[in-house]
């Protein structure tokens, strides 16, 4: 009961100095302060990687389209034409269109008059072409999502090293407020790393299981003019 007795007086004395050091820094109570506060070289990189982002979500909502991909009028026509085997008119119509189907249908179009294998491998070379091209286009956004949060780790990381080596400049005497609002700016780059990842995933994953539907309908369509093209003159 004495030892504690003892100590309370020195508890006293030391809490006003405790007090008056951490209130002498100043420790942002908002992601405003703290963005500003964090602003570095990893910051710009992110800030630039989430305007990236956004331009190639907005880019591709108006790109990955079924009228881009899958023209139900053109599929149509070009099905009515390959019937009839009209083939100069078959290639007229699928060259003035550069969606998925009419690259396909033209690729087997320009090879009409040789066998029906050549024009089967033609076509279906055609397709994986264009499949792999429309998945090209949103490599870049798994690219994004993928190394937004390693770009914000290696900001914390950076932001710890500082804290550290301003904790060792002090001697050790940096007191907890000032340990508390340097991790706090080093975390921060993580969480701007996840706020620019979490969304490029989410629209990648959306715009694979789009483009993935369109183009598996395409090629079916496309198999059955091409089907159409290769088929035998029936004389009755």
């Amino acid at each position: 009961m004495t030892r504690y007795a003892l100590c309370l007086p020195t508890l006293l004395i030391a809490f006003p100095a405790f007090a008056q050091e951490s209130a002498a820094t100043p420790v942002p109570t908002g992601l405003w302060p703290l963005f500003v506060d964090s602003f570095d070289f990893f910051t710009v990189i992110l800030l630039a990687g989430s305007v990236a982002g956004l331009a190639l979500v907005f880019i591709n909502l108006l790109e990955i389209r079924e009228a881009n991909i899958l023209p139900k009028a053109l599929a149509g026509r070009l099905l009515d034409l390959a019937k009839a085997r009209r083939w100069d008119a078959l290639a007229e119509a699928a060259r003035s269109d550069r969606s998925f189907l009419a690259r396909v249908v033209l690729a087997a179009a320009e090879r009409a008059d040789r066998g029906s294998t050549d024009i089967r491998d033609a076509a279906e070379l055609a397709a994986s072409e264009e499949s792999a091209r429309w998945f090209r286009r949103i490599d870049s956004l798994n690219l994004i999502g993928n190394l937004g949060p390693l770009v914000g780790l290696a900001g914390t990381v950076w932001g710890m090293i500082l804290a550290f080596v301003s904790l060792g400049a002090s001697g050790g005497q940096a007191g907890p407020a000032d340990l508390s609002l340097g991790i706090s700016k080093a975390l921060f780059h993580t969480l701007l790393g996840l706020c620019l990842a979490i969304p490029c995933l989410f629209a990648y994953g959306i715009f694979r299981n789009r483009i993935d539907r369109l183009c598996t309908r395409a090629t079916v369509v496309a198999s059955e003019i091409v089907e159409a093209v290769t088929s035998p003159v029936r004389t009755p």
